[in-house]
């Protein structure tokens, strides 16, 4: 394990809409505004969720959030973002008062997308998370979901929804901070207990 446990920093965000595929843009928009964020490769991202209203668009909840994960040592760094606003694909987002959020172990974790190099073959996908959750140490069972696509620097990258159960607390809690794949700062590869 990690000799400095991670949380979740939980900003409430304000806005109208925001499109779906927005990883790539809210990237490039903290980067804007924390400079270090480019560099850091302790943080990783939950994009923002909210009501699907059609054209690629989003409808933001009154309870969407800005959820990034990161070190303890990390929150001061990031609690900059609140009161700052966030230009996302023409898309502005208030970014309010953040809380913390401590990470729960779950027997079943699952992450809306994980990218790996060369992934866009599901076999070589497979292969690639075999290799990483064994490197990691972590026994579970994996199940890989629907294919999907975003953009970065305006190409197609594919992903995969993933499903990893029969955990334990110890290898949950390490899935959780670590994740699968890269992208993390995309909001790739970023594991949620599953709601089955």
């Amino acid at each position: 394990m990690q000799s400095d446990p991670k949380v979740d920093l939980c900003f409430h965000v304000l806005g109208k809409t925001i499109p779906v595929d927005h990883g790539f843009a809210l990237h490039g928009a903290m980067s804007r505004i924390l400079p270090h964020f480019h560099e850091d490769q302790t943080v990783g991202i939950k994009l923002i969720r909210g009501r699907y209203i059609g054209d690629g668009m989003l409808d933001i909840f009154p309870y969407s959030e800005l959820v990034l994960r990161l070190p303890i040592a990390g929150i001061a760094q990031y609690i900059q973002l609140a009161g700052k606003r966030l230009e996302v694909l023409g898309q502005n987002v208030s970014v309010g008062v953040p809380k913390t959020r401590a990470l729960v172990p779950a027997v079943a974790l699952y992450s809306h997308l994980v990218t790996t190099r060369n992934g866009n073959m599901q076999e070589r996908f497979e292969k690639e998370i075999v290799k990483q959750m064994g490197e990691l140490e972590i026994q579970g069972r994996f199940s890989v979901g629907e294919r999907k696509t975003f953009q970065v620097h305006g190409k197609q990258v594919v992903g995969y929804s993933v499903l990893v159960s029969e955990l334990n607390a110890e290898e949950s809690v390490k899935l959780q901070e670590v994740g699968l794949g890269g992208r993390r700062k995309m909001g790739c590869g970023f594991f949620e207990p599953f709601q089955g």
